[in-house]
């Protein structure tokens, strides 16, 4: 099996995060036992957290457990940086991504690095994005909104043209969730709701806006979390596109026209959504991830596609490892990048 969508967080010192953006920059508090800790923003705890974030070698060893031969893995949202000063938000990528090439190193044929990149500035998230590749990155990183700016941005769209003209894979992770006020404080609910919007909001921003009729067909793009609410939302957008002209002003083709433009994981805990979401975006354009190692992923990672009557043999093997394989092309790594 091939998990495309895990994270990581390296043991950042809070004086090497105070040294960057005391307020804002994460770093990570170790408790004696070693074995757990806490994520720290400034000095407000952010989440708790358990050895497998930041131990390369503990974290094998629960892949082993679980069945998982390779694991891509990428940043924490909390670590993007994307508020902060654009040359100070690069310096501090290149150091993340250095680090979690080190930490997959540790493994090299198990653990594949995507970068993060300093997206509040298109040329420099370029160049960042271009060097992290050349020097073992299987991919990037970027969250599905820098501030105001939507994927559709013309900003963005230029960074996704790039990595399109790259061959550099982009897996959107949604972050820094709508909450609106006082709303959706208890629960979870900014997860659990704004979460999954966030992912459909950057969907349907690339396809309305007519950002996809300007960005090369061969950009491989990746949303997480079953694309969050896209699939099934998907037949109320194509009835607005057909009804309302304000919805197909920017939009030439029926919304739903565009799935094939995205692939996204299968992390939906539920065999009715994850038939649904399959049948939207095709069978070839849905990879295993299991959002690991936190509390929201699929902690027996696999067990929901394993579990999926209404495929075959051949089907659950493009899951659980060939569309990866494909998206990410592992195969064509050199040697000693694999």
């Amino acid at each position: 099996m091939i998990d495309m969508h895990s994270h990581f967080l390296p043991r950042i010192s809070q004086q090497e995060a105070l040294a960057v953006e005391p307020r804002r920059a994460p770093w990570l508090r170790v408790d004696a036992s070693g074995t757990t800790g806490q994520i720290m923003v400034g000095d407000q705890p952010f989440r708790p957290v358990y050895q497998a974030l930041w131990d390369p070698d503990f974290r094998v060893r629960e892949l082993d457990a679980q069945g998982i031969d390779v694991q891509v893995v990428c940043a924490t949202p909390v670590m993007f940086g994307y508020a902060w000063e654009a040359a100070r938000a690069a310096d501090w990528a290149a150091q993340m991504n250095d680090k979690a090439l080190a930490f997959c190193g540790a493994h090299p044929t198990r653990l594949k690095a995507l970068a993060q990149v300093p997206l509040q500035d298109t040329r420099l998230a370029c160049v960042e994005a271009s060097r992290a590749m050349a020097a073992g990155c299987v991919g990037v990183q970027i969250g599905n909104h820098v501030g105001e700016k939507d994927l559709d941005h013309p900003d963005l769209v230029d960074f996704l043209v790039h990595c399109a003209n790259e061959g550099i894979p982009v897996f959107v992770h949604p972050w820094d969730m709508m909450t609106g006020g006082n709303r959706m404080r208890q629960w979870m609910l900014p997860w659990l709701v704004a979460m999954p919007a966030e992912t459909q909001l950057g969907m349907l921003s690339l396809i309305l806006s007519g950002a996809l009729e300007r960005i090369p067909e061969s950009l491989k793009i990746c949303f997480a979390h079953g694309g969050g609410s896209f699939a099934w939302v998907l037949g109320r957008v194509d009835n607005a596109w057909k009804h309302r002209d304000i919805v197909r002003q920017d939009c030439p083709r029926l919304p739903s026209e565009y799935a094939h433009r995205f692939h996204t994981d299968a992390i939906t805990f539920d065999l009715r959504a994850l038939d649904l979401l399959i049948g939207v975006m095709g069978i070839e354009r849905v990879m295993l991830g299991s959002d690991y190692p936190f509390p929201l992923g699929e902690q027996q990672v696999g067990e929901l596609v394993r579990g999926a009557n209404f495929l075959d043999e051949a089907q659950r093997r493009q899951i659980l490892s060939d569309n990866a394989r494909a998206f990410f092309a592992l195969d064509d790594r050199a040697p000693d990048q694999q």
